[in-house]
């Protein structure tokens, strides 16, 4: 499986527009080796475009950078949803999140799996930056999933729900930044479980 996070084989040869090859090179660059580290050269050489397409498509880096948090947001929506076809009630939907996640860890990675490329590339950002934002948003919208679960599951309890979605969005940054440090999808096929044995508690 690969997504923004995998990185091809044969650089230069993506198929799609300039764009799509500059965003998809960037994605793979910026995962493995870091924001800062990543220069404009070395993004252009890899989509096989000329330094020119990539100011033609975005103003700086830092909006390149910005389009590459969104991409990835918009990738881990993509892998929930297909998970939430086969959720049936609250609990499943909880633990279709836990399994998008563990879906993200199991891409086909070129230098191994490295945790959340959102909050890595966060990392490398200074406070206040508009990237760090998206991040944000990123992880408010996962806790807000996990709060509508929830609701199915404890009707009319709104402090219960906001308490337990935060508890389970915290076993889930938990677990995946250990998945990253360990390279391996492990922690989250645990975090899984442990969501699962507090959900039947409800």
């Amino acid at each position: 499986m690969t997504g923004t996070g995998g990185r091809p084989a044969q650089a230069g040869r993506r198929p799609g527009t300039a764009r799509e090859r500059l965003l998809a090179a960037a994605s793979s660059l910026f995962y493995a080796d870091g924001v800062a580290a990543t220069g404009i050269d070395t993004i252009t050489a890899e989509a096989g475009v000329a330094k020119m397409s990539l100011y033609n498509n975005f103003s700086s880096k830092a909006d390149l950078v910005r389009a590459y948090l969104d991409a990835r947001h918009e990738e881990w929506l993509g892998l929930y949803r297909r998970r939430l076809e086969e959720a049936r009630g609250g609990r499943d939907g909880v633990l279709a999140v836990f399994d998008a996640y563990a879906d993200h860890a199991a891409f086909a990675y070129e230098h191994g799996f490295r945790g959340c490329g959102l909050l890595n590339a966060a990392a490398e950002l200074p406070a206040g930056d508009e990237g760090r934002a998206v991040v944000r948003r990123h992880k408010e919208e996962v806790e807000s999933l996990l709060a509508g679960h929830l609701e199915e599951l404890l009707p009319g309890q709104p402090q219960e729900v906001r308490a337990m979605a935060e508890h389970l969005a915290f076993l889930l940054e938990g677990a995946m930044a250990r998945a990253g440090l360990e390279g391996a999808g492990t922690r989250l096929a645990h975090a899984r479980t442990m969501a699962a044995d507090l959900v039947d508690q409800l």
